[in-house]
């Protein structure tokens, strides 16, 4: 196999691995569809929403592990690419954000970027969970967490390893993520995100930032508030 092809095989694994879409599926389980359903955002954050506590703990465990498979499985299968388990991290994040089997709507990256983190490393998996928490607690916003981290990321990534292309391919993953956040950017500035309160309280926040109607009533009802 040329490098090349191996080169493209951990994009072909990470970008299928991506589009596995748990929150998908236990909202059509459910009787939703995270696509155009609450956020309209096939997240954990959504599935959080539609779904409560369990699933989204569960949405965000499967995320994880789909890009923590991807890092691992082309680490292992093409050892002689010293950027293979990056490679397909990355493409495992751009599949998860743009999946061709639910039609390009995905999630927004964050725990498939946690999952290419724990691939690379355990500690670092830690740290910089650690700052995202700190980044929710003193922002207010989990909205931000995601974009700060994909840039974070690679730099700490050279910081360790003084590789470039690894790093480089890791602040390409950076792009689609900040994109995706687009609108959470612009609802932040008008005062209408959704703030870490929702967590103790959603129906005051639902209802603070106009999320709050008939249909998001019923769908908090089905769940059990």
């Amino acid at each position: 196999m040329t490098v090349f092809a191996k080169f493209a095989a951990c994009c072909l694994i990470g970008y299928f691995l991506g589009n596995l879409s748990p929150s998908y599926v236990l909202g059509k389980r459910k009787g939703y569809d995270v696509r155009k359903d609450g956020s309209g955002n096939a997240g954990a954050t959504n599935t959080f929403i539609l779904m409560g506590a369990k699933a989204f703990f569960l949405t965000t465990f499967a995320d994880i592990l789909k890009a923590y498979a991807a890092y691992k499985l082309c680490e292992v299968f093409f050892r002689d690419i010293p950027f293979a388990g990056v490679l397909g991290g990355t493409a495992c994040i751009i599949g998860h954000i743009y999946p061709a089997l639910m039609g390009f709507k995905g999630g927004k990256g964050l725990a498939c970027l946690g999952g290419t983190v724990l691939g690379w490393s355990w500690k670092w998996f830690i740290v910089l969970l650690a700052f995202a928490l700190l980044i929710a607690f003193v922002t207010r916003y989990v909205s931000l967490v995601a974009p700060v981290i994909s840039v974070v990321f690679p730099a700490c990534h050279y910081w360790q390893t003084r590789f470039l292309p690894s790093s480089l391919m890791l602040l390409a993953a950076a792009v689609p993520i900040i994109l995706k956040h687009r609108e959470n950017f612009a609802r932040i500035l008008a005062g209408t995100e959704m703030r870490t309160s929702f967590i103790r309280d959603k129906e005051t926040e639902l209802k603070r930032i106009g999320m709050w109607n008939e249909t998001t009533e019923k769908q908090l009802e089905r769940r059990g508030k």
